[in-house]
């Protein structure tokens, strides 16, 4: 492998589990270039990952074929001369392009009839590799060997000067203390603590002297307003207020965070801060914060995980009754006596 294209994951979080086998491929194949091709809602993050030269835009959204303009692609990226693909999707969409552009070698696990498209396939054994990180992880290896472990955690890139240049554009000083809240889930309700709740948190937390930074993309306002307008005083409303990379950069300087599962988790674990990881719908046991210091709180109700947008009894109790002390509870261990 000399010149590799990556097919990057549609979703912020996915990608970001993706970034050990980017660090991994460069320790089995010294010097090789990797260049990403990738949306571009998920491009600032590939950005942040030392493996990556290049992120290449994917103009595809999610469900969309498009065929011509596929192979249009593929023969522009023919250009580049790529030696290996390493497509991380298991749609056959994803691996369209790679085949498009004569990529000779296209690596990735067997799957939606895409035998002429992968050529060097892996076969899932999900029981062995039950992690998502694993799964990424194990296309490094010859198909058929086992797993290297240990696996190391994604690491996204937030300098001290990444962040003062975050701070002078967005005309923000940091105060003494600052948690981020990440109170969106582009996935859908039930996985959601809800508003009042993230409000709650927020006035224990200001009356100890914290200042709390809402975090999301312009969907989530809604939310980050109901918040603001139940803590008043209590939180700053950075959401669609922030580029990604600024969101992360903000993100690297907060003292600690508490997230639903989604994208913005993954980003406060990469970036090395404390949190707390709040589920619902969802489940640790196949995407969790990769970190080692996460909190994961879960009620683990018998009708959770359900994996569903929105609750299919009409209660959410998997969050509702997942009260704020709980959460402050879990925060205890980052905040000074």
């Amino acid at each position: 492998m000399r010149r590799a294209l990556i097919v990057a994951p549609s979703w912020i979080g996915d990608s970001i589990m993706a970034e050990p086998l980017f660090a991994r491929l460069q320790e089995r194949h010294p010097g090789v270039q990797l260049d990403a091709l990738a949306p571009p809602w998920v491009a600032p993050v590939l950005h942040r990952m030392a493996s990556i030269r290049k992120v290449i835009d994917n103009p595809f959204g999610h469900g969309t074929l498009r065929l011509k303009a596929r192979w249009q692609l593929g023969r522009q990226l023919a250009k580049q001369a790529y030696d290996s693909a390493v497509v991380l999707p298991n749609s056959l969409k994803s691996a369209l392009i790679p085949a498009f552009a004569g990529i000779p070698q296209r690596i990735g696990f067997t799957g939606e009839t895409r035998y002429g498209l992968i050529n060097l396939r892996h076969k899932l054994d999900k029981a062995a590799l039950p992690l998502m990180l694993e799964r990424f992880m194990q296309l490094a290896e010859t198909p058929g060997a086992s797993l290297t472990r240990p696996l190391p955690y994604p690491v996204l890139r937030s300098t001290p000067e990444d962040q003062a240049a975050t701070f002078a554009a967005l005309r923000m000083v940091r105060p003494e203390k600052v948690a981020a809240f990440c109170p969106g889930a582009e996935y859908g309700p039930a996985k959601r603590w809800p508003a009042a709740h993230f409000a709650e948190l927020a006035r224990q937390l200001a009356a100890r002297g914290y200042v709390c930074w809402l975090f999301g993309s312009p969907k989530d306002q809604p939310i980050a307003a109901e918040i603001d307008a139940l803590a008043p005083g209590c939180c700053r409303n950075l959401c669609g207020a922030t580029t990604l990379e600024q969101a992360i950069d903000l993100i690297a300087a907060a003292d600690f965070a508490v997230c639903n599962d989604s994208g913005l988790m993954h980003v406060a674990a990469a970036v090395g801060r404390p949190l707390v990881a709040l589920y619902g719908s969802s489940s640790p046991g196949f995407t969790p914060p990769l970190s080692d210091q996460a909190k994961i709180l879960s009620l683990n109700l018998a009708c959770s995980p359900c994996f569903q947008r929105v609750c299919p009894l009409g209660h959410l109790d998997c969050l509702n009754k997942l009260l704020p002390a709980q959460v402050l509870a879990a925060c205890s261990d980052w905040m000074p006596a």
